[in-house]
């Protein structure tokens, strides 16, 4: 049994060692663990709360669906910005991740495209923000956008490869088009509530469709 001093803290063998089978490691790493879940449970509030209300919407509903204390988001994101950045990056790999696991359990590889699309027009919402919460860091900003077109274009661009192998779309469809059209469809949705993109979106793929498929 581990020694402990008169503390009952964990003692040592007289050398200055822990006694055997003491370790102060595993405490550390569980905090770690810990810490890193709290951080992806409030970035995944945040995340909704951005696509229902934009990146603008106050600290304190993101505290409330993520069930913490402003302070709590405080001490991980100092600043509005540091915390969109977070989610836009969030978001980014959630995207790409998704993207494999659709197509191995969605019914078509076009049923896996469109569902990706829906996640894709969730992400916009944050990625048109980022711009006004990144000002007055355009270095910042151009670096953020390059990670998103290697992330996510290689993805896109796989659906679409699936979908047109099974004769649900023509082929020569490019993913960077097809998502800078999503992307153009999505720009104003900030600043009108009455306008929902997902109806143009939709029309657009359906429009790739070929019409045995549709």
């Amino acid at each position: 049994m581990p020694s402990t001093d008169e503390s009952g803290k964990p003692g040592t063998d007289g050398s200055g060692k822990a006694a055997p089978g003491v370790s102060g490691k595993a405490p550390v790493r569980g905090k770690r663990v810990d810490a890193q879940r709290n951080q992806q449970t409030l970035l995944t509030a945040a995340a909704a709360v951005f696509v229902d209300s934009g990146v603008d919407a106050p600290i304190r509903e993101i505290a409330a669906r993520a069930g913490v204390g402003m302070g709590t988001i405080y001490r991980h994101f100092p600043t509005r910005a540091d915390l969109v950045v977070a989610v836009y990056r969030h978001q980014v790999e959630a995207c790409a991740e998704a993207g494999p696991v659709l197509l191995a359990e969605a019914g078509s590889p076009f049923t896996a495209l469109r569902r990706w699309v829906d996640l894709f027009v969730d992400f916009l919402v944050t990625k048109h923000g980022l711009a006004n919460a990144m000002q007055s860091d355009s270095s910042g900003f151009d670096a953020l956008h390059a990670y998103f077109l290697d992330r996510l274009v290689p993805v896109c661009a796989q659906l679409l490869d699936a979908a047109a192998e099974a004769d649900e779309i023509a082929p020569g469809t490019q993913a960077y088009e097809l998502m800078r059209g999503i992307g153009n469809l999505c720009i104003g949705r900030d600043d009108d509530p009455r306008y929902d993109p997902r109806r143009l979106v939709a029309l657009l793929l359906r429009g790739l469709q070929r019409p045995e498929s549709s």
